[in-house]
């Protein structure tokens, strides 16, 4: 008799621009790492504009919670993996900047 195939879980991996996102959903045998779900998740494909080293070297997140190790985090029936884009400018500097930008507007 057959051995009966890994269990399959559902998950679900989110990458956005600013101007679309899409939502892949996918089954995958349990043990899948959330690295491995954007690699099935063939996100280059959908979305060309967008280096492919983007996608295999992006920092990634489940439901908005970073994750320290991507490539050894398995995940859990219902996780949804988000693919985070680099930032353009650091946040502390774009800060900065506003507040100069608006101190020399007298507000």
């Amino acid at each position: 008799m057959a051995a009966d195939p890994a269990p399959r879980i559902r998950v679900e991996v989110a990458f956005a621009l600013p101007q679309r996102q899409r939502i892949v959903e996918l089954t995958v045998p349990e043990g899948t790492t959330a690295r491995q779900a954007v690699t099935l998740a063939r996100l280059e494909e959908l979305f060309p504009e967008v280096a492919p080293a983007t996608f295999r070297e992006a920092d990634l997140g489940i439901f908005g919670k970073a994750l320290r190790d991507p490539q050894r985090q398995p995940l859990r029936e219902g996780d949804r993996v988000e693919v985070y884009r680099p930032l353009k400018i650091d946040p502390k500097a774009a800060r900065a900047a506003r507040a100069a930008r608006d101190a020399g507007k007298g507000r």
